[in-house]
């Protein structure tokens, strides 16, 4: 993944607008990008001064935050105003019908954060979180480099992000920088921690440190620590994530060409004593640009397709929940456990190995195992298992619980709706008559399977068909034809030979219309050479 895979850059006359709401320090820059990108319809700001001098600048309306929000011709807002008011603004916004980027972090408390997760999923807004340095050029191809598998088993990550200012009073050192440092490695290593302890210290203003070292231990054995400052002689941005065959850097300090670079050390055993084998660092080649640009245009471009953000709010109320347990272990002065965040929202998992491109929507709860891909605009629904060496995409859809086992491929055109199984190395084809030498693209034939359908190890089903409702399609069966509900499928051509229970077993073969279940009790009626399942009311 690298940054020119985010999108192209919208055209000015199809690209969604947007009002920025705070025009500050750092909102004057997103009003820039969104300005350049040709979305930006408003601004407002509390320091009317200030909020003129900025709409005069990029010759955009200055407007009250009530008057952008009736606005219908408005489609999202961008708020980078003080922390405190985040919830508040967001709030309003996805009550007005408003898709939100917000500036990190999402909330001050967790309950407010899942309160806007909640409101944004009732009210199918995009809620986006501004975590810039998931965006940036550099960790783009870092995660991409980790997710292949360059480095092995990630051992442990750590990060600094120091600096001499800007200093706050309205927050510490923590909640000003390592919310970047957190996301980055909540997204490498796909997890949240299961302990997190922090130290601090304050030097200027009493009660609000200035330096800050967070420890988080994962589940897994893995470890990582964010050490973050305002009250340091020069600047350092430098992560460096730790393999079992292989380390990398990522310094933000440096040029473009010197930006990210991999380290192919080795330990060696001798006479029982590790020995490092050292190597030269390899510069990794970037196309540099503006990670902010990237992350506007990411915002604008969900809101064009629908598609979630990867920092969405999901992901900042993980990274908030970071956050506070870091915050009371430093009041506290001892280490805490997150069981109590990490129950607020069920999160997906993706192994470090598999790829997941974007834009596509992975279902809360569901896990994706090793060395499996799934390809741009594919939609995952929830509590899926994807086992390993699967493709999927692009373009195609999942429903929630689905069960897809070890070397299968889901092409563009197949369908699965809920709770469909899929054996190890059955095949879906997408074409009737391939041929290596002819490009048949445009004759792909779509597939449907329908809920609660079984098909099992090394079946293949020829494009073009519907697998009925709790259909069951036996091992190696060859499927050229639409199948029935409830049918039980064998051989080659395929043939029904019975029928199967929603709860998996088979039926008993009988002459009459009235079928029942031995294992679980079901009631079926055979009516037009079609199965129903009876209904007890």
């Amino acid at each position: 993944m690298t940054a020119s895979d985010i999108i192209d850059e919208p055209s000015r006359s199809e690209s969604p607008t947007v009002a920025v709401v705070g025009c500050g320090y750092w909102g004057k820059n997103l009003v820039r990008n969104f300005h350049g990108l040709g979305a930006l319809a408003a601004v407002c700001d509390n320091d009317p001064e200030q909020g003129r001098r900025i709409a005069d600048e990029y010759s955009v309306p200055l407007r009250a935050y009530d008057d952008v929000l009736a606005d219908p011709d408005i489609a999202g807002v961008v708020i980078a105003t003080p922390a405190v008011d985040h919830a508040r603004l967001v709030k309003a916004a996805i009550l007005q019908g408003k898709h939100v980027f917000v500036e990190k972090p999402l909330a001050l408390a967790l309950s407010d954060a899942a309160e806007l997760c909640d409101l944004a999923a009732a009210h199918e807004r995009i809620l986006m979180v501004g975590h810039l340095l998931r965006y940036h050029p550099a960790f783009l191809r870092l995660r991409e480099i980790c997710s292949e598998g360059q480095l092995g088993r990630i051992n442990y990550i750590y990060s600094n992000r120091l600096s001499l200012g800007k200093i706050r009073i309205e927050e510490n050192a923590l909640w000003s920088f390592a919310p970047h440092d957190i996301s980055m490695i909540l997204a490498l290593m796909n997890d949240v921690p299961e302990t997190v302890e922090a130290v601090g210290h304050s030097y200027i203003n009493k009660g609000i440190a200035d330096v800050t070292t967070t420890h988080l231990t994962f589940a897994s054995g893995q470890a990582a620590h964010i050490h973050v400052s305002w009250l340091h002689p020069f600047k350092e941005q430098r992560l460096v994530v730790v393999g079992d065959r292989g380390m990398a850097v990522f310094d933000d300090s440096r040029a473009w060409t010197d930006k990210l670079q991999t380290y192919a050390h080795m330990m060696n055993w001798r006479n029982g004593m590790p020995i490092p084998e050292k190597a030269e660092g390899e510069p990794i080649g970037l196309e540099p640009a503006e990670p902010l640009k990237l992350e506007c245009q990411h915002f604008l471009e969900c809101l064009a397709t629908g598609a979630t953000p990867w920092t969405d709010g999901q992901e900042g109320l993980r990274v908030l929940g970071v956050l506070d347990a870091a915050q009371k272990s430093l009041h506290d002065r001892q280490a805490v456990e997150t069981s109590e965040f990490r129950t607020v929202e069920a999160t997906s998992f993706v192994h470090p190995t598999a790829c997941v491109d974007q834009p596509s929507v992975i279902g809360v709860g569901s896990k994706i195992w090793h060395f499996s891909h799934v390809l741009a605009n594919s939609n995952i629904g929830e509590a899926c298992n994807i086992g390993q060496n699967v493709v999927i995409g692009p373009d195609v859809t999942l429903g929630a619980r689905c069960k897809i086992q070890n070397n299968v491929s889901v092409y563009p055109g197949v369908t699965l709706e809920d709770d469909v199984f899929c054996g190890p190395s059955m095949v879906f084809t997408n074409v009737v008559n391939p041929r290596a030498h002819v490009s048949r693209k445009d004759e792909f034939k779509p597939t449907l399977v329908r809920k609660g359908a079984t098909i099992g190890a090394n079946a293949t089903i020829v494009c073009g068909v519907e697998i009925g409702r709790y259909a069951f399609i036996g091992a190696g069966a060859v499927v050229t034809h639409d199948v029935a509900d409830h049918a039980l499928m064998v051989g080659n051509p395929a043939r029904a030979i019975g029928h199967m229970c929603e709860c998996g077993e088979r039926l008993p073969d009988a002459s009459e219309t009235d079928l029942a279940c031995n294992a679980c009790g079901e009631s079926y009626r055979m009516e037009c050479g079609a199965l129903s399942r009876v209904s007890k009311e």
